[in-house]
């Protein structure tokens, strides 16, 4: 079979053969028992990056997010958060079935990136007939927006309304090392703006398995505890947080390379197509949205790049996505920007 060009996610890379032989050669134990030296070397590296007292290593960004949220909230609490936010449309309701809590979506005038304004009217009274809202999520960089990243300034001002209302504040930093990459400031300068933070090595820092939550040593303690009823609880997972380890270590320089990928792409599509369509300005890291005016259905789109021998994803919207990563070369991108105005005009 003819190798595809696979622009789904970020999330298809395989390890190196460095990755590999850092995962074989891990030593470890049994981390149900907290005796996996190379997950406590690994969650204690992840809680400096991010200037916190603890880090938990967890499966996926998924799990990571629930658990945040399982340790801000109560029953009938609400998490305030962006209405094309991962943890709202891609996480099966998790919140409502394991914690019990509601999601209050609001919608974001600017690239999927809440401002203070936009959260003030969505915090709830204090009436016993209303939920409390207990937490706000926001997600750097936005998924569905397109990898768009949140301003600095932004979060300080949303970060000061929650702190004013008794408001919690957690960051879905999937994707935060790109967005690192793209602003210029520390994951730590980031993280110091909210109680707790969830991370990914298998997106754009290619490690096969896990995310990390951190935060305050209790939080985590206690997240610890839902991880483990949730069945998030792992033995010698020192084989895969060393995976983890080496991508935090040698990978997360390298995501201007993928920023570049992506810029190159939509360069291409918009200069060469009449009928797709991209906003340039939200190709800021490493996912591209585009639009095919007048053009065949989205899942019929999507068959006739594999046909082409290209792989790309649904976005938001009736709009197509294409993510840049490590195991597709520049030349790889461009080619498939030019196939695709090849097809679509």
């Amino acid at each position: 079979m003819n190798k595809f060009i696979d622009l789904r996610s970020d999330t298809v890379t395989k390890p190196s053969p460095a990755m590999r032989k850092a995962m074989a050669d891990a030593p470890v134990g049994d981390d149900v028992f907290a005796e996996d030296p190379t997950v406590i070397e690994l969650q204690e590296e992840v809680a400096a990056i991010l200037g916190k007292e603890a880090a938990l290593y967890a499966p996926s960004g998924c799990m990571a997010n629930q658990l945040a949220i399982a340790v801000h909230t109560t029953t009938g609490d609400e998490v305030i958060l962006e209405a094309d936010a991962h943890i709202y449309n891609y996480e099966t309701t998790a919140a409502s079935v394991l914690s019990r809590v509601q999601l209050n979506p609001v919608k974001a005038a600017d690239r999927g990136l809440l401002s203070a304004e936009d959260i003030r009217p969505a915090i709830r009274e204090k009436a016993y007939y209303m939920p409390v809202s207990r937490v706000i999520a926001l997600e750097n960089t936005h998924n569905r927006a397109g990898g768009t990243v949140y301003p600095m300034e932004r979060i300080r001002e949303i970060a000061a309304l929650a702190r004013g209302n008794d408001i919690m504040m957690h960051l879905d930093g999937a994707r935060l090392w790109n967005a690192c990459v793209f602003s210029g400031h520390s994951p730590k300068e980031y993280a110091d703006l909210f109680d707790t933070v969830s991370v990914c090595f298998s997106k754009g820092l290619g490690a096969p398995v896990g995310s990390a939550l951190a935060g305050p040593k209790e939080l985590i303690a206690t997240a610890r505890r839902f991880r483990k009823i949730w069945g998030g609880g792992m033995r010698q997972a020192g084989i895969i947080a060393a995976g983890a380890l080496y991508a935090l270590r040698h990978h997360r320089e390298r995501l201007a390379e993928d920023h570049a990928k992506a810029r190159r792409f939509a360069e291409v599509v918009c200069n060469d197509s009449k009928h797709i369509e991209i906003d340039r300005n939200r190709v800021e890291t490493n996912i591209v949205l585009l639009k095919i005016e007048g053009g065949p259905d989205l899942p019929h789109a999507l068959s006739m790049l594999k046909e082409k021998g290209m792989l790309l994803s649904l976005g938001s919207h009736g709009l197509l996505r294409a993510v840049t990563h490590m195991d597709v070369t520049m030349e790889e991108c461009e080619n498939a920007a030019y196939a695709l105005v090849d097809l679509f005009g």
